[in-house]
């Protein structure tokens, strides 16, 4: 397919930036170049910048910060819209009380603020690195509870539609995934809005701090996707890649984590195809050992050397 790319530096002006590495916009720190990047500041550059796309036939990807993704080695032939659209609003005042934010904005600094203003509900996402659009589309969780159940609604843009508000029910959530990941239907998040229940701000600010530190009891810091793999019904990935001798197992300068088997680490020079390799890897063991398919969390975009 051919990219009008005068068109692209035309439309988009001084935002326009070519050759970008993704390894330096992604949380595993991997990726090869892609055709161009665009940052996105508020809804109304991301809703004219994605309509101007999907107009020209041009395969775009809207990341927030790069989680939850693993972008070959060889890039990706199309555009990456970065979104900072990151603003807040919290209506302690109503009954239940609300959170509005756009889809750049971190999950992590919603939980933050809400258990500030004496809000619950949200003190799950305290340690989620990913932004609210990317939480939403993989109905990202912890702790027992995920976006599914505090989400009211959604306003999406698709090309056929325009502007669309779909509630929690209309989103189809499952576990780590949502109506518009399964179908990959062409759509970007704007924004949303969550409801919180109101408790004390020393109530809401311990949960969230207990929960913090669980997590860092129990998952690694460092260059990672997040967690690889969805947990099998009624059993846990890094159980099954543990049990099959995969845990701290190291491949060139990708590992899976001593602390946790379902996290790859990234020692500062591992490669998209290395993360791929323990991917497939684990899988193949797991299948073998177990009869279990492991049914990858993250996304992978561009093109890889895959035997899968």
């Amino acid at each position: 397919m051919s990219v009008p790319v005068r068109k692209l530096q035309a439309f988009f002006g001084q935002a326009w930036q070519e050759n970008v590495r993704m390894a330096n916009y992604t949380t595993a720190r991997v990726g090869g170049t892609v055709l161009g990047l665009v940052p996105v500041n508020t809804l109304e550059e991301l809703r004219k910048a994605a309509s101007f796309l999907w107009s020209e036939s041009v395969p775009f990807k809207l990341i927030g910060s790069g989680s939850n993704i693993l972008v070959s080695d060889k890039g990706y032939a199309g555009v990456i819209l970065l979104n900072r659209c990151h603003n807040i609003k919290i209506h302690s005042q109503e009954e239940p009380p609300t959170i509005y934010a756009e889809s750049g904005a971190n999950l992590s600094n919603i939980a933050r603020m809400t258990a500030l203003r004496g809000l619950t509900g949200m003190e799950w996402a305290g340690s989620i690195p990913g932004s609210v659009g990317g939480a939403i589309y993989g109905n990202a969780g912890a702790f027992g509870s995920d976006v599914s159940q505090c989400l009211l609604t959604v306003q999406i843009l698709t090309p056929e539609q325009g502007e669309v508000t779909l509630t929690a029910d209309q989103m189809a959530f499952s576990y780590r995934s949502s109506i518009l990941k399964r179908d990959k239907q062409p759509a970007v998040i704007l924004s949303a809005l969550f409801k919180a229940q109101h408790s004390t701000r020393e109530a809401a600010w311990k949960l969230l701090s207990d929960y913090a530190e669980k997590r860092r009891q129990t998952q690694p810091i460092g260059n990672s996707t997040g967690s690889t793999f969805k947990n099998p019904p009624g059993d846990y990935a890094g159980r099954l890649i543990e049990a099959v001798g995969l845990k701290g197992y190291k491949a060139e300068h990708a590992q899976f984590s001593p602390l946790h088997a379902n996290f790859i680490i990234n020692d500062g020079q591992s490669s998209a195809q290395e993360y791929l390799s323990l991917i497939r890897l684990a899988q193949r063991r797991v299948k073998e050992q177990f009869g279990i398919e492991l049914e990858l969390e993250i996304e992978l975009l561009g093109d890889f050397n895959d035997e899968h």
